[in-house]
């Protein structure tokens, strides 16, 4: 039976809610083990396994992983899917330096084959998993291999990697640099008519701006976000930055109390105490 009877499983994938991505996938298992079609049954399995690590349940994972392993025929996409999720189920444990060589293993194995859009996703991993010395290197490499596929789907990843090696440029202090990465995101994700990322790729390009001292353009863009509707705290937090470097403090307080009694509610931001105690500060 071919893949062509059966739902591309690709298209149920619901990252914020592994949960309930599993229980589509496992509806699906039953057609795809009696359907005779071995490439199709054990891609589902490592997605299985991926939305596992997600909950993380990494035995079960680990397990699902394992049967996927004893049924491989080769280098293949099932070959480069088992080392993906087994990869990504051992970075997600804290076990990054075993999953770097299957990472790169993964890259190889698609490059092989023509499947760019998990080779791409391999080295993307390697830009989270390897030592922190090497992350920028290969998620440069990921866009570049982008950048250059001529496949759509590939291609896609552009609008993350951007976005991604931005701030990892950022949080180096190289700021022109993560600016063109910015800039190159947003005209990403506005070509492809991704309205909520281009909106993000906005924001950053303003923060990027602001910390550049190139205050009044970054102003304007967050003008036009709050005009928008974009009420989140982060623009109003980072209006209030913008007023503040312009010496405009009694306008900025009004915005600084209004990020912080947005973003002291956002679970992760308390993680963050530094931030949250700096808009506390500059709301009073």
């Amino acid at each position: 039976m071919s893949t062509e009877m059966w739902p591309d499983f690709n298209d149920l994938w619901d990252y914020s809610d592994p949960a309930g991505t599993e229980a589509r996938f496992r509806q699906l298992l039953p057609g795809a083990e009696a359907g005779g079609n071995r490439v199709y049954h054990l891609q589902l399995l490592t997605q299985i396994a991926r939305t596992l690590g997600l909950q993380k349940r990494f035995e079960e994972a680990n397990a699902l992983l394992d049967q996927v392993e004893k049924q491989m025929g080769g280098r293949d996409i099932v070959e480069v899917r088992y080392l993906l999720e087994r990869g990504r189920a051992l970075n997600s444990s804290k076990q990054a330096e075993k999953a770097v060589p299957l990472f790169k293993r993964a890259f190889e194995v698609a490059g092989e084959i023509g499947a760019d859009f998990y080779a791409v996703d391999a080295l993307h991993m390697l830009g989270i998993a390897a030592p922190d010395g090497e992350r920028l290197d290969w998620n440069v490499k990921a866009i570049t291999y982008a950048e250059r596929s001529s496949q759509d789907r590939a291609r896609k990843w552009l609008g993350s990697l951007y976005n991604n090696t931005g701030w990892t440029l950022f949080d180096e202090e190289r700021y022109a640099e993560a600016l063109e990465l910015f800039l190159k995101a947003q005209a990403f994700r506005e070509e492809q008519g991704q309205e909520e990322e281009a909106r993000i790729a906005r924001w950053c390009v303003a923060k990027t701006l602001r910390v550049l001292g190139r205050v009044d353009e970054a102003l304007e863009i967050l003008r036009g976000l709050e005009a928008a509707g974009d009420s989140e705290g982060f623009t109003e937090e980072e209006i209030a930055e913008c007023l503040y470097a312009l010496g405009k403090v009694d306008e900025a307080r009004d915005y600084f109390k209004t990020a912080y009694e947005k973003l002291a509610q956002i679970d992760w931001m308390a993680e963050d105490q530094g931030r949250i105690a700096r808009l506390k500060a500059l709301a009073e």
